[in-house]
Formats: C-alpha cells, structure tokens, sequence
C-alpha cells in the first residue's frame, strides 16, 4: 500500500486514521509492559492484532500440537489418589475449557462417559446407576458432579 502525502488525504482518510489511532489505543492501553514492548513499533492497529495473535495463539503448527496434548490429557484423565471431588471437577473443566479454545468439541455424552470411567474402582456401585438411569447425552457435567457429590457426601 503506498501511503498518500497528508496533504492529499481525503476526509474518509483523516476518519480512517482516526479510528485506527483510537484503536491503537485501546490496544495499549489493556497490555501489560512487556506485551507493550514487543508491539510498540507496529504502524497498524492490524499489526498490533496480528502480533498479539501470534504471541498468544501461535502458528498453526503451534496449535495443533497443543490440540494434541491437551487431547491426550483428556484421553488419559483420571482420578488422582487423594483427590476430591470438587479438584476432578475443576481439573476436567480446565481441559474441556483448553480443548473448546483450541477449537476441539466432545459431545455431552462423551464428556459424561469419560468422567464415569475416570472414576477409581470403589466408584463402581455409583457409576453403574447414571450409566443406566440417566440419558447422558442430555446431562450436564455439572448434573454429573452434583449427584457423584451427593453420593460421596452420604
């Protein structure tokens, strides 16, 4: 893009430029020091965007290999010793929450399933009963938790 001498500009070009300033802005405004740092010397509110992007997000190939791994997590989640309830939970929320921003979606039955057989062996008595009682693909993780809580309350 050639840029026009000041003199030149129309008034669509003046509007343009202002936007693009309060834009720019707005973006430094919401950085940290050292996110600031590295895009201060972008000329365009899309550089600036582009930047972040790629700092944040990474490459293609960057996300795909985080796809991977934040898969393999969920393929491998288990319940740890000496975890409770409450710390499975959120454990799996963060991975479900990763595998969702990195553009991966399980379906509701999937996720319930996966949170049953993550269950250690004691759970076997209390795992069966949603397994068959409850239509899975239409409860929430939530539901799930609230009566496994219930159940390892009593």
């Amino acid at each position: 893009m050639v840029e026009k001498p000041i003199a030149e500009w129309t008034n669509d070009d003046k509007k343009r430029y202002n936007l693009d300033n309060v834009a720019k802005d707005i973006l430094y405004k919401t950085l940290d020091k050292s996110m600031f740092n590295k895009v201060k010397y972008c000329k365009t509110t899309k550089e600036i965007w582009d930047k972040l992007t790629l700092i944040c997000e990474g490459s293609e190939q960057i996300k795909e290999n985080k796809l991977s791994v934040v898969v393999q997590k969920f393929e491998n989640f288990k319940m740890l010793a000496g975890e409770t309830l409450d710390q499975l939970d959120a454990r799996f929320t963060k991975i479900t929450n990763e595998l969702s921003a990195l553009g991966k979606k399980y379906t509701q039955k999937e996720m319930c399933m996966k949170i049953l057989r993550s269950l250690p062996a004691e759970w076997e008595m209390k795992v069966m009963a949603p397994r068959h009682s409850m239509d899975l693909s239409k409860t929430s993780n939530h539901e799930l938790f609230s009566d496994l809580k219930a159940y390892e309350f009593e």
